[in-house]
């Protein structure tokens, strides 16, 4: 719960008022608490705990109104029972005032520190050396990207993993690196179509996994040409992924040979048809067989599942995380059970560590199919985002005539990018650069119209610091949004999906909407106040976005 959150506020002292009411037999109730139409807020507890209590639902109501009432008079202004026994609840307004108040004056207020703190490592992008990032590559590093901002705020500490592929069999092969698109697809094409090829890139791979001199002196051209140009990308994209948060899957060939000698000495690896396999409880294939993790093939080479176990115990006893995320592509799902499985048999997983796999689907285009160029290929990133910026300049262009041609330009990149990343987090690919509707336009928009206000009041919109009194019901409604800020973050932090801080978001910006339609600013005699409460709009909406690695710009 956070101090300044009437939803979580309300809720805790329902809970108080039926323990003092009914007794601590009922400290399990967990009311339902919604904002209302016909109040600030509604809590639904009174059905439940009649039928527990075997008494009406409305007396139970009426027992809890007059509990609330007496327990904080310092927050509810008026209780009215709706119906077969809903609290609708009126909060003070003296309460809303003082709240967004302390948040104006207090950053961290706004998003309270987490009661636990834990070590959360997340391996998130984990391109592939030597292959273009297409979008594909989208959603793991821009959800991943978000987690790491909104676990940070909260006050984890955040160890960053890119788990770069770069044992990869068609890449691991002598073939002079040209442009990194047309070589990847080119050595694929001969891998697939040359056997001989094929199988000298995986004895490449075997080499590379023991160490062989010449492998490695020609495997770092690959991994520096790469890594050259994810930097470029990722400062493009504004994610903070940097060269030393690479982990890639060549970090831990030192750990295998040792890790499949353990193994196999301690009986837990078998050999099954000349490879070495780990078979977790509870996994069948169609014929009802055991399904193995393939640890290491016939031909000495290691697989997936042993760097996969090798990076999930280095996490767990070298960086000593408490909590590890794996944000990847729902087709992971069953490898993923069956490595963390593995790890729980092996007795790495205890109770003072979890490891939770964030799934995610395909970028979809408005087609609700895969996104592709019309050759058929899939959709490279910077291509996307470059679309983004140009869509997004034509559209300042229209809209921002006072602004001069650098200032458009800063503009619409910021636009640009932050529709992409935007889009993707809050599942709605369809309208990417646009200023209606939930989208960042809409956002950013609603940020930089805040920042006019002041310009136009000819006031500096660091140093206003008046007291809120939101009266009007637009007013409230807007306060009441916004202190809602911190049990939106700490919402994703649980859930780890960042579409529900976008969903949020959304709600302010469209609220604030119906407060500047219906409330005028400057020429009103609360002008400071309600320049107060745009002013909290603003700093949330910016907090926000930068939550989700999205910039807001100060005019559009």
């Amino acid at each position: 719960m956070t101090d300044y959150d009437p939803v979580s506020k309300l809720g805790a002292l329902v809970r108080t008022a039926v323990r003092g009411a009914f007794g601590e037999g009922y400290a399990d109730v967990d009311p339902a608490v919604r904002p209302s139409e016909h109040a600030d807020l509604q809590a639904d507890v009174a059905l439940g705990l009649a039928r527990r209590l075997k008494k009406a639902p409305r007396a139970v109501a009426q027992e809890l109104a007059g509990a609330l009432s007496t327990a904080a008079p310092d927050f509810v202004a008026a209780i009215d029972i709706a119906g077969a026994g809903f609290l609708n609840v009126t909060v003070r307004t003296s309460w809303l005032a003082e709240a967004c108040s302390s948040l104006l004056a207090d950053e961290r207020a706004r998003v309270p520190l987490a009661e636990s703190i834990d070590t959360v490592v997340i391996d998130y992008s984990s391109p592939n050396i030597a292959k273009e990032m297409h979008v594909g590559h989208l959603r793991s590093t821009v959800i991943g990207d978000a987690l790491v901002r909104v676990l940070e705020r909260r006050g984890h500490r955040v160890v960053r993993q890119n788990h770069l592929g770069d044992c990869d069999e068609v890449a691991a092969r002598e073939v002079e690196l040209g442009e990194l698109g047309s070589f990847y697809r080119a050595a694929r094409a001969k891998f697939e179509s040359d056997p001989a090829f094929a199988e000298r890139s995986r004895q490449r791979v075997v080499a590379l996994q023991s160490g062989d001199p010449e492998t490695l002196t020609r495997w770092k051209t690959f991994v520096s040409l790469s890594l050259r140009y994810l930097e470029t990308l990722y400062a493009k994209l504004d994610v903070r992924l940097v060269r030393a948060d690479v982990c890639g899957e060549s970090f831990y060939n030192p750990r295998l040979l040792p890790l499949a000698a353990e193994l196999r000495g301690n009986g837990r690896a078998v050999l099954s048809d000349g490879a070495l396999c780990f078979f977790p409880q509870g996994f069948r294939n169609k014929e009802g067989e055991p399904m193995p993790l393939i640890l290491q093939k016939s031909d000495q080479g290691f697989g997936y599942a042993m760097t996969d176990l090798a990076a999930l115990r280095y996490r767990l006893h070298e960086l000593h995380a408490t909590r590890i995320l794996v944000v990847v592509g729902a087709p992971q799902s069953q490898h993923l059970s069956m490595i963390f499985e593995a790890a729980r048999e092996l007795g790495w997983l205890t109770d003072a560590a979890r490891v939770e796999h964030v799934a995610f689907g395909s970028v979809l285009g408005a087609d609700k199919r895969v996104l592709k160029t019309r050759a058929g290929e899939t959709v490279r990133l910077v291509d996307l985002l470059d679309e983004a910026v140009a869509r997004a300049a034509a559209v300042v262009s229209e809209r921002s005539i006072d602004l001069s041609e650098d200032e458009r330009s800063v503009v619409a990149r910021i636009v640009g990018i932050g529709s992409v990343k935007y889009a993707d987090l809050s599942c709605d690919v369809d309208r990417m650069v646009s200023f209606e509707g939930n989208t960042a336009g809409y956002l950013q928009y609603a940020y930089a119209r805040i920042r006019s206000l002041f310009r136009k009041a000819g006031l500096s919109f660091d140093a206003h610091h008046a007291p809120v009194s939101p009266v009007e019901p637009e007013e409230r409604a807007l306060a009441l949004t916004l202190l809602g800020f911190g049990r939106a973050v700490a919402q994703v932090e649980a859930s780890l999906e960042p579409h529900k801080l976008t969903a949020y978001l959304y709600a302010v910006a469209t609220s604030f909407t119906t407060f500047y339609e219906r409330c005028p600013v400057l020429k009103s005699a609360t002008q400071a106040s309600r320049l107060s409460l745009a002013k909290l709009t603003a700093l949330t909406l910016e907090d926000g976005l930068g939550l989700l690695g999205i910039s807001v710009p100060s005019r559009m």
